[in-house]
């Protein structure tokens, strides 16, 4: 920064697309770009990040306030951060100082300073060991043994692996099972070898990444499910820890970091970094500035995780690369994904984005020449794909939504010792309770839409704003007791599993069952490796988990997705059954897959069972080309709400109104949001569209600060969202 210019651009958590100007502290510090201070605010203080100095302002001087505090002796943020958050929210349309603050953990958001690091480890003691060989402990205890079994775990690996492991941890302390050590500081990162040798097509596709080195496009790996992606990553992280670089891995779900952290924890000694949003925040910042610091060697985290500061980066890892949940739906709508491609290409690193099922987006960029595609075709081994048998249910007569056909390979799956998965995704106990003798149904009063049947709770719940009430016994309209629940959805499928299998252990994983921090982990511990079970669960069972006694999987309810208006359903779709269906017979064990449907003649179903998802997704690309849709056209979406139905309308006409006018960009609407109505509040939406970005860009550049003047009346909330996935 020039001394010379003594006037600081600093950006404030507020919802204004700009910086404000402030003068120097009184004692002349001058503190560099990426550091924190406290400004005065109007008749408050507010924490800010400097973005740079200037050596004049738009505001008269003497109306300019000094700097109160600088808060930090070093930047929080890397220069390379800075920019990339910076571009992030002019694309997105965020912010800068709510991107800023968004990205830091809450603990440095507040202005405290940071965390003292961590200088305390648990490990097991002998008793410890022989409580662990005897098996004498349950639950989270029995976890927290577990983890501990093969070295020292500090409290931010330890949230990663076991949310609730603080009280089985003073449990275990109090008898003399575990106790605390200070761990030897690490003058190297060290990498173990492999447990088996890689695959002929794992060492091609990296001696591909190694030919390719310079060059600075993306690979995309696409890999079949159980053909070994994990350990391509593996590899590519231990290249950049002997270089002495950092690597930064993203997972779409908090549930799937609990088996990547075993998984490099197995295969290298050196500090771990866990970033995502269940940790404690002291935790957090501590897991965020040993990134910063270039102490951690690996960062691993969700979503988030993609804003952490890498000193020393040297490679980054997307798994499961696809999946919607990488895109912010609230907020600063952010794609982690794409935002992780683009600080790859700043900070000059090679990225890897890996998928079983790719996004037609990435697939995209490999035909245009922009990401560099590697396969992997086979299974580990050579394990033949499952094979997947599609029942017709036409004219069927159906128990609890389960075929007869299905439910003989559930009885011969059980029968021979082994585990299945029944997948449906719809949680609750039914989609309606329906009246037998007047036709009502039960709704929502805020959302006019079916309320859900939870019978184990004993409430009717909406989905989409969490009302609650009492379950009925009788009808509000014709007063009979007629009530029916209609359709199945997971907890209605676990009670009539158990009724068949009362010998066998059902476990349902749903977001009703795993509301707690670890439900998830202690719901997976309980499936003994040898002996049968049967899960049953939404997509949070989808991906990356390997149960090697799960040999059969049926897929039921999937016609829904095949009735959608959402152009993306069908890729969601066959996205969504390949990760299914890959759960199946993942060890040595062969597995089968079921898929129920009244359409097993769909063409989609039937190219992705003659081809496989590339055979899928190949059709589906010519048909958004032959359509315009993207990915070969771009969106941006304005939502509104509000609780006046009249301001609405009349904000969204002013927002069209205020749009340059552009022949080449579409304009739909204003509309009502598929859901016009949640929460008791009326949703409408405004929808651009081009077949190239620039127009859009360029009239979004005009656009976004018009529609910051416009008038809004109270109550009224709206967003730009920029390359919405979820647009209907």
């Amino acid at each position: 920064m020039n001394p010379a210019h003594d006037i600081l651009r600093i950006a404030l958590p507020v919802p204004l697309p700009r910086t404000f100007d402030y003068l120097l502290p009184r004692d002349g510090c001058v503190p560099p770009p990426g550091t924190r201070v406290e400004v005065p605010f109007g008749r408050s203080r507010r924490i800010g990040i400097v973005l740079d100095s200037a050596g004049a302002s738009e505001w008269p001087r003497e109306q300019l306030k000094p700097v109160q505090r600088v808060l930090d002796s070093a930047p929080l943020f890397t220069p390379e951060l800075l920019a990339s958050l910076s571009r992030a929210g002019e694309y997105w349309c965020g912010a800068i100082g709510e991107v800023l603050f968004g990205a830091l953990p809450s603990w440095l958001r507040e202005g405290k300073a940071p965390p003292r690091p961590d200088d305390e480890a648990w490990r097991l003691t002998v008793a410890g060991r022989s409580a662990l060989d005897a098996r004498s402990r349950r639950g989270s205890s029995a976890g927290l043994l577990r983890a501990l079994a093969e070295s020292p775990l500090r409290a931010d690996e330890l949230d990663a692996l076991l949310p609730k492991w603080r009280a089985a941890s003073r449990r275990l302390r109090d008898a003399g099972l575990i106790e605390t050590v200070v761990p030897p500081a690490r003058s190297e990162w060290r990498c173990k070898p492999r447990a088996q040798p890689l695959t002929e097509e794992q060492a091609k596709a990296l001696e591909g990444m190694r030919a390719d080195a310079r060059d600075p496009r993306p690979w995309l790996l696409e890999g079949v499910t159980g053909s070994g992606k994990t350990e391509v990553y593996l590899e590519l992280i231990e290249r950049a820890l002997r270089a002495g670089r950092q690597s930064l891995v993203l997972v779409p779900e908090i549930g799937l970091i609990p088996q990547m952290l075993r998984r490099l924890r197995a295969r290298f000694d050196a500090p771990i970094a866990v970033l995502h949003s269940n940790l404690a925040e002291g935790d957090r910042a501590r897991a965020w500035l040993s990134a910063l610091h270039g102490e951690a060697a690996i960062v691993l985290g969700t979503r988030s995780a993609a804003f952490a500061p890498l000193r020393r980066a040297g490679l980054i890892v997307i798994d499961e690369e696809h999946d919607a949940s990488y895109k912010q739906q609230e907020g600063f709508r952010y794609h982690a994904r794409d935002l992780a491609v683009w600080r790859a290409h700043s900070l000059d690193v090679p990225i890897v984005l890996g998928s079983a099922t790719p996004s037609l987006d990435s697939l995209a960029n490999v035909e245009t020449g922009r990401y560099t595609l590697l396969r992997l075709r086979r299974r580990v081994h050579a394990r033949p794909a499952s094979p997947v048998h599609v029942l017709n249910l036409r004219g069927l007569r159906m128990r609890h939504g389960l075929s007869p056909v299905l439910l003989e390979a559930l009885d011969a799956c059980i029968a021979r010792g082994e585990q299945a998965l029944v997948f449906r995704n719809r949680r609750g106990y039914a989609p309606v309770l329906l009246c037998h003798a007047c036709g009502w149904h039960a709704a929502c009063p805020h959302c006019e839409r079916p309320l859900t049947v939870h019978r184990g709770r004993a409430r009717l719940l909406c989905h989409h704003c969490g009302f609650a009430q009492p379950l009925p016994q009788s009808c509000s309209q014709c007063r009979t007791a007629a009530l029916i629940p209609q359709g199945h959805g997971t907890e209605r499928l676990e009670d009539a599993l158990r009724a068949r299998y009362p010998q066998v252990p059902v476990l349902r994983v749903d977001r009703e069952s795993t509301r707690r921090r670890d439900a998830f982990e202690k719901l997976l511990d309980e499936l003994a490796h040898d002996k049968p079970a049967i899960l049953v669960g939404t997509q949070m069972l989808a991906k990356g988990h390997d149960l090697p006694n799960l040999t059969t999987v049926a897929i039921v309810g999937v016609d829904e997705g095949l009735h959608s208006v959402d152009f993306r359903a069908g890729e969601k779709l066959a996205q969504l059954i390949v990760q299914v269906a890959g759960r199946a017979g993942r060890a040595d064990k062969p597995g089968e897959v079921w898929l129920q449907t009244h359409m097993p003649d769909h063409p989609l179903l039937a190219t992705l069972l003659r081809g496989g998802y590339p055979a899928a997704a190949q059709e589906m690309l010519e048909e958004r080309r032959a359509l315009d849709l993207p990915p070969f056209a771009h969106m941006i979406l304005l939502r509104a709400e509000s609780v006046d139905a009249a301001a609405l309308d009349a904000f969204l006409d002013a927002a069209l109104r205020a749009f340059p006018a552009d022949e080449r960009v579409r304009i739909n609407g204003p509309l009502p949001a598929p859901m016009p109505l949640r929460a008791g509040r009326h949703r409408a939406q405004l929808l651009l569209e081009s077949g190239s970005r620039a127009p859009l860009r360029h009239a979004l550049s005009i656009w976004w600060p018009r529609l910051q003047e416009l008038s809004q009346p109270r109550g009224l909330r709206w967003s730009v969202d920029v390359d919405p996935v979820d647009v209907y």
